[in-house]
């Protein structure tokens, strides 16, 4: 079997490069809540949502108070327009600009920052939006964010060329960063992995700035293992290859 190999991997997009030329999002308040409420909103082509400030679990404060949120609704089309802009699952670790504005169509601006959308809500049987769930985003502010793992090198990985499959463990890695630091998606490199080898989280290069949540550093994101088309057939018979094949698998 051989060692897990450890290299540097993953690289961080700034908040500002992920953020891009995304258009603002434009939203209206609304102060009457309920399933009523809220079903009449969206048959206006509206999608009811909800911005509040994030209480990040190492006790980091932020700029705005964690008991104030804002109650709004925003336009269905923004917003399917931006989801295809962006393609899932990044939208969830991108922060865009929100404008609130005191009506549909009005000049007057009630509040305005960054945000970062932390959960979609949708209809089970249908898939339609039923609401959102953002978090400021203004720079300085710490946040929980989970993001994407992006695995690139396949190609040309050496265990993959050898008839060896990728087992992507980790498919998103948790991190409290700055609002102005939060990367869009992580990439892990695989293309000098072997079978047996594998990428851990202490491998993953980020920010400085960025604080992973889990505390070890051991977790696998990935490694490439061996299909029991590539054992000898002489060594199959062998118990202890099994044993080690079935750790893998």
């Amino acid at each position: 079997m051989s060692n897990w190999r450890r290299f540097a991997a993953g690289s961080l997009k700034r908040a500002a490069e992920a953020t891009r030329s995304y258009q603002t999002i434009q939203a209206i308040p609304r102060e009457v809540t309920g399933n009523r409420v809220s079903a009449r909103e969206r048959s206006q082509g509206r999608i009811p949502a909800v911005v509040f400030a994030q209480n990040p679990s190492d006790g980091a404060s932020t700029a705005r108070s964690v008991s104030r949120k804002n109650l709004v609704t925003a336009e269905r089309q923004q917003i399917l327009a931006i989801l295809k802009s962006v393609q899932l699952p990044f939208f969830c670790s991108t922060t865009f600009p929100l404008q609130i504005r005191a009506g549909s169509g009005s000049s007057t601006l009630l509040e305005a920052g960054t945000v970062l959308p932390i959960k979609i809500h949708r209809n089970r049987e249908t898939g339609k939006i039923l609401n959102l769930v953002f978090a400021w985003a203004n720079e300085g502010m710490q946040l929980k964010v989970d993001v994407p793992v992006v695995f690139k090198g396949e190609d040309v990985c050496p265990g993959l060329k050898k008839g060896g499959s990728l087992s992507r463990i980790r498919t998103t890695l948790k991190y409290i960063c700055p609002a102005e630091h939060i990367p869009q998606k992580i990439e892990v490199d695989v293309g000098d992995l072997d079978i047996g080898d594998g990428v851990f989280m202490r491998d993953i290069e980020v920010h400085p700035s960025l604080k992973p949540l889990s505390k070890s550093e051991n977790i696998p994101i990935c490694k490439v293992v061996a299909t029991k088309s590539e054992i000898p057939e002489s060594a199959r018979e062998s118990p202890d290859l099994e044993v080690a094949v079935n750790a893998f698998a």
